[in-house]
């Protein structure tokens, strides 16, 4: 019987995430919490989890304490198999120096692939929500005999100057990888549609050293998967897209097909949210035949006393809401909303505390924020933005452990 192709999934999650500051002022953008139970690493590891990639390597760097814990505590793989899920902090090891790029960091991992020995590397982002089924992208991969593969997702290309764009042949071999062009090329079958990179690519390993190895040697190259790496493997002849639109992920509904939202900035965070609590919502978190993965705290359930009311919301363990109104909102573990309060079309991370007859509207949360009694955030636009971080799109941002101003 033939041997499965041994595969070792590598995960950046080293970003700093500045657009979604003041979220990440204390964390990588991949620890960020989403969706009330989750931060947003968990989508990608349990995609590659569900896939059955179970001996995964994440790359981290920036503010990393809360991403490196929540690795440990949640995602413990059986080692009796050798499978593993391990964080793996910047360590130096060509050099006094951090990673330069996304390309460096796999460079300066070289020790983790030659442990492992793999004939295929998936190198996939951390800080996208979406489903994902990457055993079919490496078929493709393995199909093809490409050197590199990358997922694209369909944009429009008025929309596709925002991304890095993947210009390909009707064989699915790219021509051009070229970062936020002003003329987005489209695709052979829809003129009107630009493929847009995800970020995430699967390598024949022997290619990958090679082309990280000519990469290092250039002093003038960013270090980048997408700006140098890809467009090096083009060059070779060697690099296929993978069509995201056909991914058939277990589980998944019309609504929900290739949904991935980049939530790098608070407005896209925000709207992602949104996503969630609809009374259709475009992204499913209750498909048991592909889940999201995570830890979920020793709580009791959510407790609604004294006419407390939550409509189209999403309510997390622990949390009580005591004669107050809550709509379109996402409520993490743990939160406590008082007598009088309403809260409407907001995000609130764990721990967060509205006193009686506050209003908050339009708002993300961070955790363990304290929001006073008659307190009023998301109603008057300029009393915000002369106390609070306000988002391009009238986004009232608080962030860890801020006390809203009464």
């Amino acid at each position: 019987m033939a041997r499965e192709p041994r595969v070792l999934g590598m995960v950046l999650a080293g970003g700093e995430g500045k657009r979604l500051y003041p979220l990440t002022a204390d964390r990588a953008k991949p620890a960020v919490p989403f969706g009330g139970n989750y931060r947003l690493i968990d989508f990608v590891l349990s995609n590659l989890v569900n896939a059955g990639y179970l001996r995964i390597c994440v790359l981290t760097q920036y503010k990393s304490h809360s991403l490196d814990r929540h690795i440990t505590q949640t995602w413990r793989m059986s080692t009796v198999l050798g499978n593993y899920i391990t964080p793996v902090p910047a360590q130096q090891r060509l050099g006094p120096r951090w990673y330069t790029g996304s390309a460096d960091a796999i460079l300066q991992s070289f020790n983790l692939i030659y442990d492992d020995k793999p004939d295929y590397i998936v190198v996939f982002g951390a800080d996208h929500v979406y489903r994902m089924d990457p055993r079919q992208m490496v078929a493709q991969h393995i199909e093809t005999g490409a050197g590199a593969t990358v997922a694209g997702i369909r944009v429009p290309r008025s929309e596709a100057s925002a991304f890095g764009v993947i210009h390909a042949a009707e064989d699915r071999k790219v021509i051009e990888f070229i970062e936020k062009p002003a003329d987005p090329p489209g695709l052979p079958d829809n003129p009107d549609v630009a493929y847009a990179s995800m970020g995430n690519y699967v390598f024949t390993t022997d290619a990958l050293i090679e082309v990280l190895r000519a990469d290092a040697a250039d002093e003038d190259s960013a270090h980048d998967m997408g700006g140098n790496i890809m467009p090096m493997m083009v060059q070779r002849d060697a690099a296929y897209v993978y069509d995201f639109h056909d991914n058939d992920v277990p589980g998944a509904e019309d609504r929900d097909h290739g949904y991935w939202r980049d939530v790098g900035t608070l407005d896209a965070y925000y709207d992602a949210h949104m996503d969630l609590v609809a009374v259709h919502p475009i992204f499913n978190l209750y498909n048991q035949l592909w889940p999201i993965y995570t830890h979920h705290p020793q709580l009791p359930p959510a407790k609604f006393v004294e006419g407390g009311l939550a409509q189209e919301s999403i309510v997390g363990s622990g949390s009580i809401i005591s004669g107050a109104t809550v709509r379109h909102s996402v409520v993490s573990p743990n939160v406590r909303i008082e007598a009088g309060a309403y809260v409407e079309g907001s995000v609130l991370m764990d721990s967060v505390q509205i006193g009686r007859g506050a209003v908050v509207r339009g708002a993300i949360l961070d955790k363990d924020v304290v929001v006073p009694a008659g307190a009023h955030i998301g109603v008057d636009p300029g009393h915000d933005r002369d106390r609070y971080h306000v988002s391009e799109g009238g986004i009232v941002v608080l962030g860890k452990s801020q006390l809203a101003l009464p």
